[in-house]
């Protein structure tokens, strides 16, 4: 049974725009400053000088201009596109904390808010629905075939399908070497090592790494935690099943066991400043919001993980 915002009647799907390229190093940046200085001018990405901006081909720079957004850099609507508050605090030309993605905490920051948002279907339910640990490339393909037939989604070819999982897969996991000497082609996706993804067996074995993860620091940790919070407004309380198990927490899209998360608990309290107090009453483990928690505090968190 599918619970959470793939199961809503009005979702809508989405298994393409990033044009069959996984993420790069460097597109994020490019993109970033392309907006900002051209006035937040959605045609940069599409105007006849896009390609030189770029320097790349045309499809390469509508899969920049998605990965962007879906990555939570930036944000468009039909008006216009600017950089997201994370854009800034990233990849600002003078107080950008970490324009070159150095800092592992940049790339746990575009984990969550790639693989922790319903909109990009493949990721979202590849990390929060997939039931199992292992998972061959076909697998998975007849699985998201599965579900939007339960789901009653609008028809989805096959081969779209395909490519958008091959596409999951190498943004995750590198690729054994090949005979192309193609240089960008070379180039594996930043998210790699985050090491989430690891190919086990056959060419199409794959297995999600579940458990610790040594560099995820306690600040995005928190802004995680907090960011999920606030998809449950009235709750005053956030169980650590909720955080381990429930679609889009920090414990799916990041692939914490319960041990794993229990371990950062601690450590993000004591940075609340007293707005966060951990219970464990009756057999109830969990967090407790003792007064209303500033909008500000998820970004004093994540700023931690810079010092």
């Amino acid at each position: 049974m599918h619970v959470g915002p793939l199961s809503q009647p009005d979702y809508k799907p989405s298994f393409s725009g990033h044009e069959t390229f996984p993420m790069r190093y460097g597109w994020l940046k490019k993109a970033y400053d392309a907006v900002t200085q051209n006035g937040n001018c959605k045609s940069v990405f599409t105007d006849p000088d896009a390609i030189a901006r770029f320097g790349v081909g045309r499809n390469m720079v509508s899969s920049i201009r998605y990965w962007a957004n879906t990555s939570g850099i930036l944000m468009e609507d039909s008006q216009a596109i600017e950089p997201t508050r994370i854009g800034k605090m990233i990849f600002d030309e003078d107080s950008g904390l970490d324009p070159y993605l150095e800092n592992p905490a940049s790339l746990w920051i575009i984990q969550w808010n790639l693989s922790g948002n319903h909109e990009n279907t493949t990721w979202y339910w590849s990390f929060n629905h997939y039931p199992d640990s292992f998972f061959e490339r076909e697998n998975l393909v007849k699985a998201i075939l599965r579900m939007a037939t339960e789901l009653d989604w609008m028809k989805i070819s096959e081969n779209t399908l395909k490519r958008d999982v091959d596409c999951f897969i190498r943004t995750y996991a590198p690729q054994k070497s090949s005979k192309r000497k193609d240089a960008e082609e070379s180039i594996e996706s930043p998210l790699i090592e985050l090491n989430l993804l690891k190919q086990i067996g056959s060419r199409d074995g794959f297995r999600f790494n579940r458990g610790e993860k040594p560099t995820l620091t306690t600040g995005v940790f928190g802004y995680a935690v907090l960011d999920f919070w606030e998809r449950f407004p009235d709750n005053i309380t956030l169980s650590s099943e909720r955080l381990t198990f429930h679609p889009g927490s920090p414990g799916r899209v990041f692939l914490l066991d319960e041990e794993s998360l229990m371990n950062r608990i601690q450590d993000m309290v004591s940075m609340s400043n007293g707005s966060i107090e951990w219970s464990e009453t009756a057999g109830l483990q969990q967090l407790i919001r003792t007064h209303e928690i500033p909008s500000e505090m998820k970004f004093e968190l994540l700023q931690e993980s810079y010092q």
